[in-house]
């Protein structure tokens, strides 16, 4: 079952749950997180493995699944810890007017993800409704002269945004391999002529990740522009 969305009454963190603290300056010795981001409710699965830096912030580790999975960006998202009913909501506080949000920008991947085997989950577009697992698998220590985040390794393409979440995409890929489909032409050109759902290419993510900084000022005017 989707994870709760974040309203009103669902959003508001249990009063035993404390609230993320602000985040720490990023340090060029902090301990690298190991994680894998992998979509739910889909198979075969589509996933990523990736390194950041455990002083992130979810703002930025936001950013960075967005580069590392392929989505294009201008929806809602939301990260989601703890279990019913006390779960915990995190994101962009400026996309919701109750401000029952916890900030992404003042917790860490360190400080919600404590521990080797920690979860949570990670939400991009509430009307798709695409639920990410985010597991740190273990820490590291950074080596000298490498940089984070790195993407190790992945499987698969990331569906197109707007495509009308896990079951809208099962019918794109249906539509779209199937020459006798009804849709398989619309779906071809809405896609552009041409979709692999087994592309998956390392070099070029890691390439974006470079513009790690660019991504995270294109978050922040989309926010600035919903606001």
């Amino acid at each position: 079952m989707p994870a709760k969305k974040a309203t009103k009454t669902s959003a508001k963190k249990s009063a035993d749950k404390p609230a993320a603290k602000p985040a720490r300056p990023a340090s060029t010795d902090a301990p690298v997180a190991q994680l894998k981001v992998t979509l739910k409710n889909f198979n075969p699965a589509i996933w990523r493995r990736i390194l950041v830096k455990s002083d992130v912030t979810l703002g930025t580790l936001h950013a960075i699944i967005q580069m590392v999975m392929g989505w294009s960006g201008g929806h809602m998202h939301q990260f989601i810890l703890g279990k019913r009913p006390n779960l915990l909501f995190i994101g962009s506080p400026e996309g919701f007017d109750d401000g029952e949000m916890e900030n992404e920008d003042e917790a860490t991947v360190s400080q919600v993800l404590p521990a080797a085997k920690s979860k949570m989950v990670y939400e991009y577009d509430f009307g798709d409704g695409w639920e990410h697992e985010i597991v740190l698998e273990k820490i590291v220590q950074a080596e000298k002269g490498v940089y984070y985040p790195q993407c190790l390794a992945g499987e698969n393409a990331c569906p197109p945004d707007d495509v009308g979440g896990v079951w809208g995409y099962g019918d794109f890929l249906e539509a779209i391999s199937n020459p006798d489909h009804p849709e398989h032409e619309e779906r071809l050109e809405w896609i552009g002529g041409d979709f692999d759902p087994q592309e998956f290419d390392l070099a070029d993510v890691n390439k974006r990740l470079k513009n790690l900084k660019k991504q995270v000022k294109f978050e922040r005017e989309l926010r600035d522009l919903f606001s």
